[in-house]
């Protein structure tokens, strides 16, 4: 088990005044039993309070409105999260040929992770990667899975700038090139049309080590910013994740924030506002081991100053890709 000390710091600057802001976050850790989300902070600038709740996934969202005119926004959420090791690809399960005929039963238990979204439309461009996968697999649905994830890792190249926040995956299949989002978003599209559920996750990627992070992790982090992966149901075992990114099993590195069924589900910070001014947009996110009580620091616990929902504005709070 690894702990980790959080802070993901979102700044907005405006180049006039704006008000009646209204902007809703996810950026509290997930809590469950392959996860400990063992503090958490949110705090804004200026100082708001608002509400919180779960949305449809289970993810936490808080909400809050800013109404005098004021020219910057800026959200920190610091946490505190003790992650497990995640449960690895089964060597051997349900045959593929047994899928078609579980595709009802599938259907009406995880419609929502089965159905084309904006972002993950069932494009005839994924019927290549559907095939090759199946080659290259074992002839079971953890074999196809894997063969997925490391064929989209593989065959597309990681570039920052290649698409953007709104790309549904036609950008990617079409260029041959994204980020992370663009790379999650494909093996939903793959898993989803070969009939098997698929949710997007994000979160972060941490290095193994912050004394001395691997070369290859700390150029896909980019400086500790956000992640982004897939989480594939398996009948008869249940959801797995997979980082076609990385192209490597996930690990303790990996640190869940949200679920959904694409990118537009989990948006980190997501808000309008009145006025005409233009915005510049500013994350910075930084992690590093958190020790354990001998020494050592903690967050109070669950400490909230929390977020509201959005309403009609004028100008839209413009999402961060993920595009580490």
């Amino acid at each position: 088990m690894n702990r980790y000390h959080l802070l993901h710091a979102t700044e907005f600057c405006y180049d006039g005044p704006v008000s009646e802001s209204y902007n809703e976050v996810r950026l509290r850790p997930i809590h469950d039993e392959m996860q400990s989300c063992l503090s958490f902070r949110l705090v804004t600038d200026p100082v708001s309070r608002g509400t919180s709740y779960r949305d449809a996934f289970g993810n936490w969202v808080h909400q809050f409105n800013i109404l005098p005119e004021h020219r910057h926004l800026k959200i920190e959420a610091e946490s505190v999260v003790l992650a497990h090791d995640a449960p690895m690809l089964p060597a051997n399960g349900m045959k593929l040929s047994e899928l078609d005929m579980r595709r009802d039963e599938l259907e009406e238990q995880f419609l929502d992770f089965m159905a084309p979204t904006a972002y993950v439309p069932h494009l005839p461009l994924l019927d290549e990667l559907i095939e090759a996968a199946g080659r290259n697999a074992d002839g079971t649905i953890p074999g196809f899975v894997h063969a997925a994830s490391q064929l989209i890792h593989e065959k597309f190249q990681y570039v920052k700038g290649a698409t953007h926040v709104n790309s549904s995956i036609k950008d990617a299949l079409s260029q041959g090139a994204g980020v992370c989002q663009d790379f999650a978003h494909i093996l939903l599209g793959v898993a989803r049309k070969r009939g098997l559920p698929a949710r997007y996750v994000s979160g972060y990627l941490v290095p193994e080590s912050a004394a001395s992070p691997d070369a290859k992790m700390q150029e896909v982090i980019g400086g500790y910013a956000s992640h982004a992966w897939a989480e594939v149901y398996l009948p008869e075992f249940g959801w797995i994740g997979l980082d076609p990114t990385l192209g490597q099993p996930l690990g303790l590195q990996h640190v869940r924030i949200a679920y959904g069924r694409d990118y537009g589900d989990v948006a980190p910070v997501r808000g309008v506002y009145k006025g005409h001014a233009g915005q510049h947009l500013s994350v910075d996110v930084h992690v590093r081991p958190a020790l354990d009580d001998d020494g050592r620091e903690q967050l109070s616990e669950n400490k909230v100053t929390p977020p509201e929902e959005p309403a009609i504005a004028e100008r839209v709070q413009q999402p961060a890709q993920q595009q580490q």
